[in-house]
């Protein structure tokens, strides 16, 4: 088991943070350097980074730019708007008030982006939306934007903020098992063919709304010493038995451990593993099926091998099996996904 597996991102994730800096011609090789991040990582998807190192990522990135979005829309997000947005909210009663004071700020800074937040009943909804379409990267840029907004609410709060699910407003990216890390294991994703009016969507319980703030000036102090990177480290270690447990049914493939064996070789009892994973909003069936629609994606859309063969590589005892997984977490066969994918 990697000793740093909860302690590391997917390369796709430094991908987009640097995809603005490439398209204003800066050399992504050197800025990865900078912050002793490998290379290899804009190649290779199995090069992931240490947490540690992408948070300094994006604080490098944004004063290389002097834009804490990296470069990602029209108008810049000069350094100091998170010192800005953070010292706007904190005075805020509940959560429901940040909130509402933030949208109203990202309003100033990010005009392209549209941000609502909504009850309806016992639910809430965070919505993001384009008011342009997105031009650099634009999974990255819904990936961001919920990350600033999920990440700061958790931190003001002062605990993890379980999102119930959340509609993205594209297909399944290659790196979507990090999600359960950073979002929510109920993740949910548009058809291949998107629209640029389609919204992101985060669900949750509407009473974490009335959540008081325990956030004070000298919390704040504190937290902008790391910079806006230091939202990327925020409330991911409560997630840690998801790695532990992905990581354990990764290196098991093409077998396919029990809830039992996997709780013995942690030394838990199934109850307890159960129970843990559960408070981490996850199962021990969701993790392994978005294991195994991780790889699949990404061995479809980086390599030629057989669809027959990935299937038994996943621990499918029939490729019929896969097929209706498949189709299940994409709308689309495993064939013709791999067109579609290396057509665009």
């Amino acid at each position: 088991m990697p000793a740093q597996s909860s302690a590391t991102v997917a390369p796709a994730f430094v991908r987009g943070m640097l995809a603005g800096a490439h398209a204003a011609g800066f050399d992504a090789a050197a800025l990865l350097a900078q912050v002793e991040i490998d290379a290899a990582c804009l190649v290779r998807d199995e090069v992931r980074v240490p947490l540690a190192h992408y948070a300094a990522l994006y604080n490098h990135v944004a004063a290389t730019l002097d834009d804490e979005a990296f470069g990602l829309f029209p108008q810049p997000m000069r350094v100091g708007s998170f010192e800005f947005l953070c010292r706007g909210v904190l005075s805020a009663a509940t959560l429901g008030e940040a909130l509402a004071r933030a949208v109203r700020f990202l309003r100033l800074v990010l005009p392209d982006v549209s941000i609502t937040v909504a009850r309806s009943g016992e639910q809430a909804q965070l919505t993001i939306s384009e008011r342009q379409p997105f031009a650099v990267d634009r999974v990255f840029s819904f990936e961001w934007l919920l990350r600033l907004l999920h990440g700061l609410s958790c931190w003001l709060v002062g605990r993890g903020i379980a999102l119930d699910a959340v509609d993205f407003p594209y297909p399944p990216p290659a790196h979507v098992a990090d999600y359960t890390l950073i979002y929510t294991a109920h993740s949910r994703f548009a058809a291949p063919v998107d629209s640029p009016a389609t919204p992101l969507v985060a669900h949750f319980a509407a009473n974490l709304l009335d959540l008081p703030l325990r956030r004070d000036e000298a919390a704040l102090a504190r937290f902008l010493a790391g910079g806006p990177g230091r939202l990327t480290t925020l409330y991911r270690r409560d997630r840690e038995m998801v790695t532990r447990v992905r990581d354990l049914l990764r290196e098991a493939l093409p077998e396919l451990p029990t809830l039992e064996t996997v709780a013995a070789r942690l030394h838990l009892s199934p109850r307890t593993l159960a129970r843990r994973l559960e408070a981490e909003a996850s199962s021990f069936r969701a993790i392994r099926e978005a294991l195994r629609r991780d790889l699949a994606l990404a061995r479809l859309g980086q390599t030629d091998v057989p669809v027959a063969t990935l299937a038994a590589e996943l621990g499918y005892a029939e490729p019929s099996a896969f097929f209706r997984a498949f189709v299940g977490w994409t709308g689309q066969s495993p064939s013709a996904w791999r067109r579609g994918r290396r057509a665009g």
